[in-house]
């Protein structure tokens, strides 16, 4: 896939109250592969809805979203389920892991699922560099949020993607391990030629970025 574009894109929940000066809703925005993308944002202006919608978990909104010219509304589950398997990735604001399962579990299970995209060694030299190494066999509940953060994040590395879709990524996160973060995303990222879209509502990844959009 190489571009995502929006046009007249409107959560539902804002139909009453439109923005007016919103740099993504009710415009035409693209998102290209290979370019880096951040979503500026005050909470409850609709950045984990806009990332809902371009991961297909989510149709509530008016407008159209188009993958590569073709509306997204129109896929079918197989095509979703193709989709987020080699062409998108996700980390969500809430991160959505197993609490029940270990750090590894989790990572393992996303990893297994993409043919086992990461080697056991890339994976455990990522829990190394974001400090979680000691963490791998701890159920994932038992972790600080922060930690957590950085077990959600390995996890989205750990497939083929043409665009990755980041919400707050590093919100719980201090400067150093948020470096490291962005220097393995950036090196994912590099190694693939994708994409990114990322949000903040304030503490933002340290990347180069192409275009900088407010909602």
């Amino acid at each position: 896939m190489e571009t995502i574009t929006l046009q007249q894109v409107l959560p539902a929940v804002f139909s009453d109250r439109p923005p007016q000066d919103s740099g993504i809703w009710l415009r035409e925005v693209s998102f290209r592969k290979g370019e880096c993308t951040l979503l500026e944002a005050e909470s409850g202006s609709g950045k984990s809805s806009l990332c809902s919608y371009l991961y297909g978990y989510r149709t509530d909104y008016a407008g159209t979203i188009l993958f590569d010219g073709r509306d997204c509304r129109q896929f079918s589950p197989k095509e979703w389920s193709r989709l987020r398997n080699r062409s998108l990735s996700m980390m969500f604001q809430e991160l959505r892991l197993f609490p029940e399962l270990s750090v590894l579990e989790n990572i393992r299970l996303k990893n297994d699922l993409a043919g086992g995209y990461q080697s056991p060694n890339r994976i455990n030299r990522m829990l190394e560099q974001l400090g979680i190494a000691d963490k791998r066999n701890t159920m994932a509940g038992r972790l600080s949020f922060g930690q957590q953060q950085r077990v959600a994040f390995i996890r989205s590395l750990c497939q083929p993607f043409d665009f990755i879709l980041l919400d707050e990524p590093v919100s719980h996160l201090d400067d150093a391990n948020s470096a490291v973060l962005a220097q393995l995303l950036s090196e994912e990222v590099s190694r693939q030629g994708a994409g990114i879209v990322v949000t903040s509502i304030g503490r933002r990844i340290n990347i180069p970025y192409d275009k900088i959009l407010s909602l």
